[in-house]
């Protein structure tokens, strides 16, 4: 199992983003951007596919820690930590709701439009 399969269960077990995953890293003043990070998510056959070293790992696991438990002046309990992670987002109940707005029933006020060349309509006329 290499460094890349490790990192991609942790992100998802944890349900860890990208971005979350940058602030964990940062904790431990280890910087790396998005698309970095993207490029250890990747298959190995593709063009972008980039190897994760130790440092890379190491790092992210001891800012996990620190995530986690917190740091020696402010310590917390995991269990917290992860149930506040679970909770929805500000953006994912924007996104919930402007979904229940797009798919919401019609309003029932719309009156069925008469077509002028329609057969049914024609009363008595046939064709020429």
């Amino acid at each position: 199992m290499t460094n890349n399969d490790i990192f991609k269960k942790l992100r998802v077990a944890l349900m860890l983003r990208d971005d979350e995953i940058v602030e964990i890293l940062k904790l431990v003043d280890f910087n790396i951007g998005k698309s970095e990070l993207g490029a250890f998510f990747r298959k190995e056959d593709h063009p972008n596919y980039r190897e994760c070293g130790d440092q890379v790992l190491r790092n992210f696991l001891n800012g996990l820690v620190i995530h986690l438990r917190g740091d020696k002046n402010t310590p917390k309990l995991p269990g917290d930590v992860l149930k506040n992670s679970l909770t929805p987002k500000t953006s994912q109940k924007k996104e919930s709701d402007r979904n229940k707005k797009r798919f919401a029933k019609p309003q029932q006020d719309i009156t069925p439009v008469k077509y002028k060349n329609k057969p049914s309509q024609r009363k008595g006329q046939k064709k020429s």
